[in-house]
């Protein structure tokens, strides 16, 4: 199994080299994982949904846990990049760039994430600071944190700390909210929230 490694303890966990059958492994435990749960789903019908023997997934993952942490850190590095696009295109205002963020989230709802933020959900799963997806998902919302620190230091250095976390606190109840359908567009009602702590 072809593997890059890092420590388990460094906050980043071994990822493994993606091959052709690995991808589609990875394809069909994305679906599955998202739609029914990670402990619902289980190597055989992953296995069976990629159309990969059961030896073939774990000569590629060695484990569930692992094809777990490739699901989550996929979902992580294509976030990033969708959020990257979106920064960029947006106005050099700093209140404008902290705006695109939630527009970013509310887009990528639509598209990607109707049942609501997959590192939250698996996080309601994966609790254990053990499982090696763990630093995954908690690494993603220090991620997002430190971007809105940024981008509240633009805008108020002198309070950006708890501006940051004001957004965060509106970004991640918005992003619960919309995965439970608790009202409607929920990500929308967040950023004008946020926009009025821009002032």
């Amino acid at each position: 199994m072809g593997t890059t490694a890092d420590h388990p303890r460094s906050g980043h966990p071994r990822r493994i080299t993606m091959t052709p059958a690995a991808r589609r492994v990875l394809a069909a435990a994305a679906r599955l994982f998202y739609e029914r749960g990670i402990h619902a789903v289980g190597v055989d019908l992953i296995a069976a949904e990629a159309g990969v023997t059961k030896k073939t997934l774990y000569d590629r993952f060695g484990s569930k846990e692992q094809i777990v942490v490739e699901y989550l850190a996929d979902r992580d590095e294509r976030w990033r990049a969708f959020l990257a696009e979106r920064l960029d295109a947006a106005r050099p205002e700093p209140g404008e760039r902290v705006l695109a963020v939630f527009d970013a989230s509310r887009a990528w709802a639509a598209e990607l994430s109707p049942k609501g933020c997959s590192m939250v959900n698996a996080h309601a799963e994966i609790s254990d600071p053990a499982h090696p997806a763990h630093p995954v998902i908690t690494g993603q919302k220090q991620w997002m944190l430190a971007l809105f620190t940024r981008l509240a230091s633009d805008i108020a250095p002198e309070r950006a700390d708890a501006l940051a976390r004001a957004l965060m606190l509106l970004h991640e109840g918005a992003l619960v909210a919309h995965g439970l359908g608790i009202f409607p567009d929920a990500i929308a009602h967040a950023r004008e929230q946020a926009r009025a702590l821009l002032v």
